[in-house]
Formats: C-alpha cells, sequence, structure tokens
C-alpha cells in the first residue's frame, strides 16, 4: 500500500502544479504489467514472476514510476516462494519500486508502431533501501499506449539481502530482473479519484 500511496501523492503534486493546466492532462499507466528476477546458482536457475507491475510514465513531467509488490512473485514452488519472501523480508517492506526520469526527453507522442530506445536514471528500492542507477528500455507506440520492455541487474547486497542457500550454493547475489508493460493513455484525475 505504502507504494501505491507514493503513486497517488505524486500525482495529486502533479494536479496542483500551475503549469500542469496548460498540458495535457494525462499520463500512461498500467496495473498489469509483467516483471521477472532471475536467480542462479551453479548448474540450476529459476525464477519470480508477477503480473502485478504497477506503473505510470508522464512524458510531460519526465517522471517514470514502477513498483511490485513482491508477495505476488511465483517460482512455481510454495516453499521456494516462503524462502524467496523471508529472503526478501517482505513483510516489513513488501515493495520493489523504481522512481526517476528520462535522460533525454521523451516525445509526449509517438507515431504508430515507432520504437524509441530509452534511458531513464533514479533509484530503485528494495528491502527499504535505495540505490541510484541507470536503466535501458524500449518504448513501442501502441494503441492508446505505449508499451516498455527492459532488462537490468540488481546486486542483493546493494541492498542489504544475503543471497540465500541452495543444498552446498549460494543463489549469485546479481538477479536479472526483466520488464514488460503495456500503458494505456489515462487521465491523472482518474487515477486520483479511484485510489
Amino acid at each position: 500500500m505504502a507504494a501505491k500511496t507514493l503513486l497517488v501523492l505524486c500525482l495529486v503534486l502533479l494536479l496542483d502544479d500551475p503549469q500542469a493546466h496548460s498540458q495535457p492532462d494525462s499520463v500512461y499507466y498500467t496495473e498489469s504489467g509483467y516483471v521477472e528476477f532471475a536467480s542462479h546458482v551453479p548448474l540450476h536457475s529459476f525464477t519470480g514472476e508477477s503480473e502485478n507491475l504497477t506503473g505510470m510514465i508522464d512524458a510531460e513531467k519526465n517522471l517514470i514510476d514502477f513498483y511490485v509488490d513482491l508477495k505476488t512473485l511465483k517460482t512455481g514452488i510454495g516453499k521456494r516462494d516462503r524462502d524467496m519472501y523471508k529472503t526478501l523480508n517482505t513483510d516489513d517492506h513488501p515493495f520493489a519500486e523504481f522512481t526517476g526520469s528520462f535522460d533525454s526527453p521523451v516525445p509526449t507522442s509517438l507515431k504508430s508502431t515507432d520504437t524509441l530506445s530509452v534511458s531513464v536514471s533514479g533509484d530503485f528500492t528494495i528491502n527499504g533501501i535505495s540505490k541510484s542507477m541507470t536503466i535501458e528500455g524500449t518504448l513501442v507506440s501502441v494503441q492508446d499506449g505505449l508499451k516498455l520492455e527492459s532488462e537490468f541487474k540488481v546486486n542483493l547486497n546493494d541492498h542489504q539481502i544475503e543471497p540465500p542457500g541452495i543444498l552446498f550454493y549460494r543463489v549469485e547475489e546479481v538477479q536479472d530482473v526483466t520488464l514488460e508493460a503495456t500503458l494505456k493513455l489515462t487521465p491523472r484525475e482518474q487515477l486520483v479519484n479511484s485510489n
């Protein structure tokens, strides 16, 4: 809930910006993006996946904000899920979130099927600890919205997360993160009123 409240607060601040009235009053938004965290040990790998990635892109304000409730990540094995939640300390810090801005301005409208390579800089937070990072990705114009795809790496040690052990091996501290989301053009007011 904390991350959702933060997203709503950002939207409220944008609505209160006097300059916002002279600009289109919509953002790109989703609550059904896909995110995958891939873990590796010698001779084995597994993924935690969720289709509950929530995010917003505001091209006018140069703002991007994505978060996922880590307890929606599933590996396909219940015990492994519970171990993963314990390792990620989801009882105290249930969300992973990235908040930042585009390194170069993104056009407020892309032509149909245009693909744009983008770079965003900001803070990735997990286990309550933020780390500055730059993430590369692509934006594709789709009907009524944008499709975002990105792959990046997260070092668990940067967020004071000790990689768990499996038998005699430890999970590698660097996790591969993949996300895909189709964001629909949505009035800011609608998002604020729905929360």
